[in-house]
């Protein structure tokens, strides 16, 4: 039994640090990279013309309005999907030379964690270039909340859901600021010259993704504190927020900038991406 257990293992380290896998992870980290960079792009939009929707499913939308635009999302979905195995493989396989086993486990469930993201965004954009996308993501949040608010408990699992995002999000600004991100990252972009601009243009994006991620929790959070829906949403609700304060479109162009650095961080990850 210890021997086909060894084996499986042994197989399934093999195939994540394939070249075939390598390289659908490349395709899924540039799709990725793109979104964000669009999503960069509409929030700018916002700050200071007041229009478009800063969802990952409205940047999805931007990219099938363009000339093989849905060509390009069926690929993104499949790169999404590798990603997202990839990511699986990890959770199950990877962090073994990691000594401490709390650290491990988080780390496989941050990978876990990771995966679903992917696997979302995959079938998002499989079906926006199938044309049954388009549905606002905001509205779907705001669905969502209304049903746990509706719940036993209802308050209680939404401030639950409004802690957990912004545990996301400092865990984005800690990679950030520490620099732990570089460990996903292996040759040239940790040294010299080219990797002093990776790792600025890394610190930059977690940062500001953190940032973004960190407003959706407080909306989350007052929509538990006032029984309101409404007051929830995801990423467009959360810039529209911004933008809404003092001094709202410079402190949205500064977040639009951190999307749009995370977005080069990931071409950069796509390139130097470490699968060992």
């Amino acid at each position: 039994m210890g021997d086909v257990a060894e084996q499986g293992n042994r197989a399934g380290q093999e195939a994540r640090h394939s070249t075939t896998m390598r390289a659908a992870a490349r395709v899924g980290l540039v799709a990725y990279g793109i979104v964000h960079l669009i999503i960069a792009w509409i929030a700018l939009q916002i700050a200071w013309s007041g229009g478009g929707d800063a969802s990952s499913g409205g940047a999805l939308q931007k990219i099938a309005e363009q000339p093989f635009g849905k060509a390009l999302l069926w690929i993104a979905a499949a790169g999404l999907v590798a990603l997202a195995a990839w990511q699986v493989m990890t959770a199950i396989w990877g962090y073994q030379s990691e000594s401490d086993d709390k650290k491990r486990l988080l780390k496989r469930l941050s990978a876990v964690g990771r995966a679903i993201v992917y696997a979302l965004l995959a079938f998002s954009a499989a079906r926006t270039a199938a044309g049954s996308g388009g549905s606002s993501g905001d509205s779907k949040e705001e669905g969502l909340t209304s049903d746990l608010l509706s719940a036993p408990a209802g308050r209680i699992l939404v401030a639950a859901v409004g802690i957990a995002i912004l545990v996301i999000a400092a865990r984005h600004v800690h990679r950030g600021v520490t620099d732990k991100f570089t460990h996903d990252l292996e040759g040239p972009a940790t040294s010299g010259t080219s990797g002093s601009g990776v790792i600025m243009v890394g610190r930059v994006g977690y940062v500001g993704k953190g940032i973004a991620i960190a407003v959706i929790g407080v909306l989350f959070g007052w929509a538990a504190i006032s029984y309101d829906s409404e007051k929830a949403g995801g990423l467009d609700d959360a810039l529209k927020t911004v933008r809404d304060q003092a001094f709202g479109p410079y402190l949205l162009t500064l977040v639009a900038l951190g999307l749009a650095a995370y977005g080069l961080f990931c071409f950069a990850w796509a390139r130097y991406v470490r699968t060992r």
